[in-house]
């Protein structure tokens, strides 16, 4: 994660944006997919951005996809439908074991510190009188989306080694998916759900929802108050998703998008914050070897 390593993508950028007439030719479109967990208007809005860069850069156009869930990318990427994405670390896990062929990983976000890990954040209403795991019995839990790292995979498997069961009616009175990250928070602010997880850095204020995640994205869109939740849990610290290009994609594409990406930050600090969904230090280099643990954890809760 070497500050040289950004320096070196985005050296890269100057010199691959000069060739891209030559690219025009390799490819007619490019698409990129981007994981539910808002609205797919706030989201195509985020991206709107990066489109003009990328259709500025390749000389093609640029098609937004925002499905509904996190299978719709997931599926598009494995079907050769998308041509790049930013996925968690349990989203590529599945697209890996599903077909290892079918992207690779380039680039992961770095956090304000220099990390690039993230957490699996418990929360409740304050007024609840739920200030841990320990006051949830009999209560409603709720996950995300089935392939979110930090709305289920890890937290699927932390909760109950702590000791609480995550099949409905035996310590929780029901776990139940809202369909992603942005639905899980609105729907603990709301008290339809007694309690949820989502994602954060964990870095910064927790009123102004952390530096980065979903917590700092439903605040920037007025969706929750935090001084009316409260953090009731939090996982080990998760390994940042990477951002994934399709392998079959021209040489001189997959060079110029990751270039793009790396200098996204130092280039343009606004579009960089709404495509990685707050504050972050850069965007740097990143390989398969990083999420193995995470492939391995997603395969052992396949055959259960």
């Amino acid at each position: 994660m070497q500050i040289k390593s950004i320096a070196a993508a985005v050296a890269t950028a100057a010199i691959m944006s000069v060739s891209s007439a030559a690219s025009a030719q390799d490819i007619t479109e490019f698409r990129i997919g981007i994981l539910g967990g808002e609205n797919a208007n706030d989201r195509l809005k985020s991206h709107e951005c990066l489109k003009e860069k990328t259709e500025a850069l390749l000389g093609v156009e640029t098609k937004i996809f925002a499905p509904a869930d996190y299978s719709g990318v997931i599926e598009g990427l494995i079907g050769g439908n998308l041509d790049m994405a930013w996925l968690g670390a349990s989203g590529y896990a599945a697209v890996y074991l599903a077909d290892p062929e079918a992207v690779e990983p380039v680039l992961v976000k770095i956090n304000t510190d220099g990390s690039y890990g993230y957490y699996s954040i418990g929360f409740a209403r304050v007024d609840s009188g739920i200030k841990s795991l320990d006051d949830m019995k009999s209560k409603v839990f709720a996950f995300g989306d089935p392939n979110s790292t930090s709305g289920y995979l890890i937290p699927s498997v932390e909760i109950p080694e702590g000791g609480y069961s995550m099949k409905s009616g035996d310590y929780f009175s029901e776990v139940k998916f809202t369909g992603g990250h942005e639905q899980t928070i609105v729907a603990v602010a709301n008290g339809d759900v007694d309690a949820g997880v989502t994602w954060a850095d964990g870095l910064g204020n927790w009123e102004e929802g952390f530096n980065s995640g979903a917590l700092r994205k439903a605040t920037d869109a007025g969706l929750v108050d935090m001084t009316e939740i409260q953090e009731i849990w939090r996982s080990k610290v998760i390994p940042e998703g990477p951002i994934v290009l399709r392998k079959a994609l021209p040489e001189r594409v997959k060079l110029q998008m990751t270039a793009l990406m790396a200098s996204l930050e130092s280039m343009d600090p606004e579009c960089a914050y709404g495509v990685m969904a707050g504050e972050i230090k850069g965007i740097a280099p990143i390989g398969h070897d990083a999420y193995i643990s995470v492939i391995e954890a997603r395969k052992a809760a396949m055959k259960n």
